[in-house]
């Protein structure tokens, strides 16, 4: 990357938005918040620990962080977070890796670190992997944490290189409009997308507001979608994007390299 090049996505690391959450919160402020007592068969894991385990198994992979926002929900009971990613192979011109990371109180949501890319033209925020980190708060949550972090992490760079041809096969594959209109259809029916939204988000194809996405290719569409997602519920951000990258995964003839497993939380090749 060039030097002016590194300059100007630095200046886009500094507007950029990472999380979609009203009430930002300073990391060293989480300490000071209080996690509700454990139970015999739930274990609260302290928003202020799976911040701190994140970091660490960030930096034992080699992986700096550039960019983090923090944010709160229902008082201090649900916490989301972002990281923006760089490292020896993880460097684009015209997009930013994102780690994001939640955690509940209220048990509305499993503790999870997601995967995914920021564009830095347009703000939008999608992720290939929603990994949970227990399907239950057992008492040992806080003794495999570390563990399950770190496997997690181990596999960023590999998310990385095939979000990068993921986005190549879509960018190869030109798609009509009525194509475009039953894709988004498709995307309600497996509940990937409002029903409400998809006119706009033909609309938003036809005649995007930025000029990088102008064309009739499913990488554009998928902009579009994403564009149209931008202040939804950012608890629900991960299922969604991935349920639309299924979706045009397939058109795109697109195989994935990585799944995770359901039982242990681990990522694993596909």
């Amino acid at each position: 990357m060039s030097p002016q090049s590194r300059k100007t996505l630095n200046q886009l690391n500094e507007k950029n938005m990472l999380i979609l959450s009203k009430n930002r919160i300073e990391s060293d402020q989480l300490a000071n918040l209080n996690t509700p007592a454990g139970t015999d068969t739930h274990t609260p894991i302290p928003h202020a620990t799976l911040v701190d385990y994140t970091r660490k198994a960030l930096n034992r992979a080699g992986l700096e962080i550039t960019h983090e926002e923090h944010g709160l929900a229902r008082g201090d009971l649900r916490y989301f977070g972002g990281f923006s990613i760089t490292g020896k192979d993880i460097q684009a011109d015209d997009r930013n890796l994102v780690v994001g990371i939640r955690n509940s109180h209220d048990k509305a949501f499993a503790s999870a670190i997601c995967i995914g890319n920021q564009m830095l033209v347009c703000d939008n925020l999608c992720f290939s992997s929603d990994i949970k980190l227990a399907r239950r708060h057992t008492p040992r949550i806080l003794t495999d944490l570390p563990r399950v972090l770190s496997s997690a992490v181990s596999r960023v760079t590999s998310h990385w290189s095939d979000m990068a041809n993921r986005i190549a096969s879509y960018q190869e594959t030109e798609i009509t409009r009525n194509q475009a209109a039953d894709l988004m259809i498709d995307l309600v029916d497996s509940k990937g997308f409002s029903a409400r939204d998809v006119y706009k988000t033909v609309k938003e194809f036809e005649a995007p507001r930025h000029e990088e996405f102008k064309g009739n290719n499913l990488w554009n569409l998928y902009n579009a979608c994403t564009e149209m997602l931008k202040g939804s519920d950012v608890s629900k951000l991960p299922q969604r994007t991935m349920t639309i990258q299924s979706n045009f995964d397939r058109l795109a003839n697109h195989s994935p390299s990585l799944t995770v497993d359901n039982e242990t939380g681990l990522v694993l090749p596909a």
